[in-house]
């Protein structure tokens, strides 16, 4: 068994501090027969081996060492010359070795000599019941060839000092435990439709219905906040759709024509205010939720995508699952302060997204 590197179903909860929270959910979620894109997890051990080497670690540490967090000018100062040391030290070759392996082995899977790839930071208690701060490392889409995911991982490496996470590291200052990432590398989904689903109601916490935000094209307009999203209700017992709102998505992110990366591109003005989800795809979506949240057995903040090609449902995936960590049950004040939000502004403020930021919800 290696210690760098495990196919994603060979993981299970028990493996977070040795590979993270998102890369163990999404091994339990194959477990439970969700349907996943196929992929391998880089260990924290591969972080802790790069940052060993050459004495990185401790020119990292000098960096940090009585750093001021309300000291934005010398975080962000930090942050760049942290970065700009890890870009100067080479990705371990035994690492590299092993990447090189099984990005074939997901080549042979998909049928593709480069098959695009998603790499995404999987951080120690990232995706955990405790944390607050998804969405703090970076992810890397539409990457292709195993250089190109041997750079997205030491990126996603950076991230782990990226001014946020500095910032929050430090005034939480409570475990005393050193920061370590592990890193997912999946199969892309080439999304025609995607965002988030709360198995509750992210409102008030009602647990007998499911929020389903969604939008055109890969989900980095939904989860980075600039593509206002259709928003449904959906009653988890009878299946029932209570309530929608139909927004204008104007714009939608697609693979890059150059055929790395991605590209925002307008949605044809027909198109942006249709419905994203007809009743057939709501009712899986929310039978998918059920599936997800009993597995867990806890409420569950649900990314997923359906594929541009092949037949649905075996087109619906889920691409992580973290446990949902804030919602309006707080008390009566916590429900008053949040009413008139939207469960966009709730799902975009779990990804660091101020009210402020989000775009007016149009249609009805």
């Amino acid at each position: 068994m290696s210690e760098w590197t495990q196919p994603l179903g060979a993981l299970t909860a028990a493996d977070s501090g040795a590979f993270g929270g998102k890369a163990t959910g999404l091994g339990e979620l194959i477990a439970g027969e969700i349907p996943v894109p196929a992929g391998f997890a880089v260990s924290t051990a591969a972080f802790d081996s790069f940052m060993e080497q050459g004495g990185l670690r401790a020119r990292v540490d000098a960096l940090l060492a009585e750093l001021d967090p309300d000291d934005i000018a010398a975080v962000h100062a930090a942050a760049q010359q942290i970065a700009l040391e890890m870009r100067r030290d080479a990705v371990p070759a035994a690492l590299r070795s092993e990447v090189v392996q099984r990005y074939g082995a997901l080549a042979q899977h998909a049928g593709e000599s480069a098959p695009p790839v998603a790499v995404r930071s999987s951080a120690r208690g990232e995706d955990s019941a405790e944390a607050t701060f998804a969405g703090q490392q970076e992810t890397f889409l539409w990457e292709r060839g195993a250089d190109g995911v041997c750079e997205a991982i030491r990126g996603c490496w950076i991230s782990l000092y990226s001014p946020p996470a500095i910032t929050y590291r430090a005034r939480l200052a409570a475990t005393g435990e050193a920061s370590a990432m592990g890193v997912v590398v999946q199969l892309m989904v080439d999304a025609e439709i995607s965002g988030v689903m709360f198995t509750c109601s992210p409102v008030t916490g009602d647990p007998s219905v499911v929020a389903i935000n969604a939008a055109w094209g890969l989900g980095l307009g939904v989860v980075g906040g600039d593509v206002t999203p259709d928003e449904y209700v959906v009653s988890k017992v009878t299946r029932e759709l209570l309530r929608s709102t139909i927004a204008s998505k104007d714009f939608e992110y697609l693979p890059d024509p150059g055929g790395r990366g991605t590209a925002r591109v307008p949605v044809p003005r027909e198109r942006r205010s249709e419905p994203c989800l007809a009743a057939e795809q709501l009712v899986a979506l929310v039978e998918l939720g059920r599936r997800v949240e009993g597995h867990f057995g806890s409420r569950q903040d649900v990314e997923w995508a359906i594929a541009r090609r092949g037949a649905f449902p075996e087109s619906l995936h889920v691409l992580q699952a973290r446990p949902v960590t804030a919602t309006g049950v707080a008390g009566s004040e916590a429900i008053a302060d949040r009413a008139g939000k939207s469960a966009l502004a709730l799902v975009m403020g779990l990804y660091g997204v101020k009210d402020d930021d989000l775009p007016p919800v149009s249609g009805s």
